[in-house]
């Protein structure tokens, strides 16, 4: 199952905060296309919250092509994940980059010391997609 940090004094809202999380286990490859997320109702009850919730969280990675729902069958990582235009691509780029300096100024880290951290995440992913290649090539059977 996955592990969700979810903090309710944080000021994000939790919904935001499980979706700022599975996003990322899709982006590091802890989750894969066509994998399964677990049902609303094991989610809500294992995470103590609303399943209303959960329904949240589904409906926006859906609308954000992160997920997709299947009938009956349940929420599962999209094969494409989202596509966008290199002018839409910048724009959230610059969006995360403004967030992140924000937050980097208000607790003191230097410029530099934002790009080094940053560098050694990008490589970290590049690194865990290099590493997935050959599992991804195999065949395995449809879900």
């Amino acid at each position: 199952m996955l592990h969700f940090q979810l903090n309710p004094h944080s000021g994000v809202p939790v919904y935001r905060q499980m979706i700022a999380q599975i996003k990322y286990y899709v982006a590091s490859g802890a989750l894969k296309p066509g994998d399964q997320l677990p049902s609303i109702r094991e989610l809500a009850q294992a995470l103590a919250i609303n399943p209303t919730t959960v329904v949240r969280v589904f409906s926006e990675l859906e609308h954000e092509h992160v997920i997709e729902m299947r009938h009956g069958k349940g929420a599962f990582v999209a094969a494409n994940g989202r596509r966008v235009s290199a002018a839409e691509r910048e724009r959230l780029v610059r969006q995360l980059a403004r967030h992140l300096a924000v937050e980097a100024k208000q607790i003191g880290a230097s410029a530099g010391e934002v790009l080094k951290v940053m560098k050694e995440e990008l490589t970290e992913l590049q690194e865990a997609d290099v590493l997935e290649l050959p599992a991804r090539m195999s065949v395995t059977p449809r879900r």
